[in-house]
C-alpha cells in the first residue's frame, strides 16, 4: 500500500477532497546526490495537488489525514497508461507501412507516419476509456485509511548536578 499524509479541504458525500503536497522520494535515497532526478526535483520544487478520495473514515475539512493506494492498482493502471498508446503507435505505424507497401506505393514511409499518428490516436482513445471506466470502481480509487497520529515528542533534558 502507497500512503501519503494530507489535508481534507472538502467533503462530497462519500468522497472528500483532500491536498497533498507533491514531492519526489529522492530524499531517501542514497544516490542523490548524483542522480539527475533529484536535481530536477530541486530546481520544479514540490507543488500542492488536490485530489478526490473515498472518505470511509468521515473525515471533515481540515483533518489531517493518510491516503493510500493499492501498489498492483498503481502498477497496473500505469501499465495501461503508458504502454497502450505506445503499441499502437508502434502498430499502426507498421500496419500502414505494410499496407503501402501491399497497394504498391513507391515510398511506404508516409503511411508508417500517418499509421502511427492514426494508432496513437486511438491509444489514447483507448486510455481515455479505461480510466472512465476505473474512475467507478472502487478498487481503483485512493481512499483515507485513517487520521493522521499527531505526535508530539518533546524532549527536555534533565539537569543533573553533581555534588
Amino acid at each position: 500500500m502507497i500512503e501519503e499524509q494530507a489535508l481534507v479541504v472538502d467533503c462530497e458525500g462519500e468522497f472528500a477532497l483532500v491536498e497533498t503536497e507533491r514531492s519526489s522520494s529522492c530524499g531517501n535515497c542514497s544516490a542523490r546526490g548524483a542522480c539527475g532526478t533529484a536535481a530536477l526535483s530541486k530546481v520544479l520544487g514540490s507543488r500542492r495537488s488536490r485530489v478526490r478520495v473515498l472518505n470511509p473514515v468521515g473525515a471533515r475539512p481540515g483533518d489531517e489525514v493518510v491516503i493510500g493506494l493499492e501498489e498492483s492498482t498503481l502498477t497496473r493502471t500505469s501499465f495501461v497508461f503508458y504502454m497502450l498508446p505506445l503499441l499502437a503507435l508502434i502498430l499502426g505505424a507498421i500496419a500502414a507501412q505494410w499496407l503501402g507497401g501491399w497497394l504498391g506505393g513507391a515510398d511506404p514511409e508516409p503511411f508508417a507516419i500517418f499509421g502511427g499518428v492514426a494508432g496513437l490516436a486511438l491509444g489514447l482513445l483507448g486510455v481515455r476509456r479505461f480510466a472512465r471506466g476505473v474512475q467507478r470502481d472502487p478498487r481503483h480509487q485512493p481512499t483515507i485509511l485513517r487520521h493522521a497520529a499527531e505526535f508530539q515528542v518533546r524532549f527536555h533534558p534533565r539537569q543533573i548536578h553533581s555534588s
